[in-house]
């Protein structure tokens, strides 16, 4: 592996924050508050650090599969340490644990945080703390790709190392193509959630940072109690609408824009998706009316919402659901753990893999009824690739592993059983809030310092989907000797 290729191609992500610190210095500019010489420094510092290598480093016309994966890797990292710098300027609850793992939480969309007093911000940091969740949501190479002219070699091997193979699954465009729609319907949803609060009557700087919320399924809102401090149902229904959108494979909501609705619709996957957010809301609020809401309108409302919320690993939150029954509780850890679609901004599992699991077992179950038989595993009436399925079912495995590891590693120093699990699971699907004291309108600032450090390795490890990460781990492969 040739590490300067992999250095000039990390400046691209040092200069795309710098870019992004820049314009969160102007909000604070514009909002006279003391953060603008945190975000301009930390722009300079980007700035810096993405020229170096670029000035330095000839331009490469093809990079390695090994390569590409050390750059997405190393493009994260670099952008989540880039993330820490205005935190740690500004000071306050921001030490240097703290400040890392809310850069790491913005970035990989997870939502959890350690501010106790969110409010507190001054407007530049707070735009900043949500603009972090927008970059994360779309993917870091995806924005560098579609600002940068590349050479097709690197574009295409770099595009592979972001996008997963699950994602790949519903385009039928060639890279460059492929990029332009997913930031066009990126681009198109987050303006218009903004234009729809505004006019539900939340302020546009409000509007702005809840959209780059919702839109990247992200969960960091100005109030400390989340959409709970607006108290509106128009504003909770819009969010609500954005929030399943915001989980369908971007690939597919392309389609419908140009008017091939039937693609949507004739999804399994999608189908499921929206079969499991109805039937969950129905248990939940079935479950907490007449224990926590005495009208059954307040149960559906405060239902819909939190399960939406959690099912697309948003973490937007209008009720305190740590005082919820233990039945409406197992059901949004359930939700925590799967998510949303393949090629949206949410994390989990995904909903694709559940299907995938789901026809694995009914194959094998007929298998066993049928030995002899030939029985291909099909998605939407189309074959899946065994290697895929594979995959697919390894990564559902490999997952959970993860959350029981993390879950053992926080109980070690001290963390109750309750919020050590339901805050690995939902770190782990970027999910945000847990149960315990990492609650739906709690935060993660009691937490142990290494409790912290071992849920940011959980962040993003969920964001990067496991191999990615754990593949640059393997012996020689950083050398170039996979």
């Amino acid at each position: 592996m040739r590490v300067h290729v992999v250095l000039r191609y990390v400046g691209f992500s040092f200069l795309l924050n710098a870019g992004f610190l820049f314009l969160a210095s102007l909000v604070a500019l514009l909002h006279a508050d003391p953060s603008f010489l945190p975000l301009i420094y930390s722009s300079l510092v980007s700035l810096l650090f993405g020229l170096f290598p670029l000035l330095f480093v000839p331009p490469t016309h093809d990079i390695s599969n090994t390569e590409g994966l050390a750059i997405l890797v190393f493009s994260w990292l670099a952008c989540c340490l880039v993330g820490t710098l205005p935190y740690v300027l500004w000071g306050a609850e921001f030490t240097l644990t703290n400040a890392w793992f809310e850069s790491v939480s913005g970035y990989t969309t997870t939502g959890s945080s350690i501010l106790r007093n969110v409010e507190a911000l001054p407007a530049g940091l707070l735009f900043w703390r949500s603009l972090t969740h927008w970059i994360g949501g779309m993917g870091i190479l995806v924005f560098v790709l579609a600002i940068l002219p590349l050479f097709a070699g690197a574009e295409t091997t770099l595009y592979r190392a972001e996008i997963s193979s699950l994602t790949r699954e519903n385009f039928r465009y060639r890279t460059r193509k492929a990029i332009q729609i997913l930031l066009v319907v990126y681009a198109g949803l987050t303006v218009t959630e903004t234009l729809l609060l505004s006019l539900c009557g939340m302020s546009f700087f409000d509007a702005v940072t809840n959209a780059f919320a919702t839109v990247a399924t992200g969960g960091f809102s100005t109030r400390n109690q989340s959409i709970a401090h607006y108290q509106s149902v128009p504003m909770e229904i819009v969010i609500v609408v954005f929030m399943v959108l915001s989980g369908i494979h971007f690939g597919l909501l392309f389609s419908a824009v140009r008017g091939r609705t039937r693609e949507v619709l004739n999804s399994s996957v999608v189908r499921y998706y929206g079969t499991a957010l109805i039937l969950g809301t129905l248990a939940i609020a079935w479950n907490v009316y007449g224990t926590v809401y005495e009208s059954g309108w307040e149960a559906v409302r405060y239902a819909l919402f939190q399960v939406v919320s959690v099912g697309t690993s948003t973490g937007f939150a209008t009720a305190d659901t740590t005082i919820w029954p233990p039945l409406a509780q197992w059901i949004l850890i359930l939700f925590t753990l799967q998510c949303a679609c393949a090629g949206s901004t949410s994390g989990g599992i995904k909903v694709d893999r559940i299907v995938v699991f789901g026809k694995a077992l009914a194959r094998t179950v007929r298998k066993t009824l049928h030995p002899a038989a030939l029985i291909p595993l099909k998605m939407d009436r189309k074959p899946m690739a065994p290697d895929l399925v594979e995959a697919s079912l390894l990564y559902v495995l490999s997952y959970l592993s993860v959350v029981v590891c993390s879950t053992i590693l926080l109980t070690a120093q001290g963390v109750d059983l309750l919020s050590a699990f339901t805050g690995s699971a939902a770190c782990m699907g970027n999910v945000g809030p847990g149960f315990g004291t990492v609650g739906s309108l709690g935060n993660f600032a009691d937490l142990p310092v290494a409790s912290k450090w071992v849920l940011s390795i959980t962040m993003l490890l969920g964001r990067l989907e496991i191999y990615g990460f754990l593949a640059l781990l393997m012996p020689g492969v950083l050398r170039g000797k996979p």
